[in-house]
């Protein structure tokens, strides 16, 4: 993962509520599963299987995550299973054909929590942060973001 990728994940992580940050997870884990594709694509085995190790990794917090006493979670566990399992699969067989139902399983479930998400107006899980602004500024090939520090001290207050 690009270190770009991972600033941008870590962004979103620190300003969003329960339902953002599912969506990050996935958004996380797909990137960790293109990473494995272009990895292979370029016969870097090594890194085929570490950057699934990582998505699955994401699969297993998702796993984690699930509160059984709702029915969705039951409807849910099968398919993160069957995405952890193909994904086990393809590291062993050094093969991409077993990514492709796996990666369709994430993409379909990212896309529902994201409109999930959408409707979710709870405030952001991470207290003291840095605000950030886009789009106040423009650079000439890009977007430029502003944080701005409301207070001086961030962190853990004790």
């Amino acid at each position: 993962m690009r270190q770009e990728q991972i600033q941008n994940f870590t962004r979103r992580i620190s300003q969003s509520n329960r339902g953002g940050l599912v969506v990050v997870t996935y958004d996380i884990i797909l990137a960790y599963i293109e990473d494995a594709e272009t990895a292979y694509a370029s016969a870097d085995y090594t890194g085929f299987r570490e950057n699934l190790v990582r998505a699955q990794r994401g699969v297993d917090r998702l796993i984690q995550t699930l509160d059984f006493s709702y029915s969705v979670s039951g409807e849910l566990y099968p398919l993160y299973v069957f995405a952890k399992e193909a994904m086990a699969k393809a590291i062993v067989k050094k093969s991409q054909d077993e990514l492709k139902g796996a990666k369709e399983v994430l993409v379909n479930l990212q896309a529902a929590f994201s409109e999930a998400a959408m409707q979710d107006r709870s405030n952001p899980l991470m207290q003291n942060t840095q605000q950030v602004y886009a789009g106040i500024t423009y650079g000439k090939h890009n977007l430029t973001e502003t944080f701005q520090e409301p207070e001086t001290s961030r962190g853990f207050f004790a």
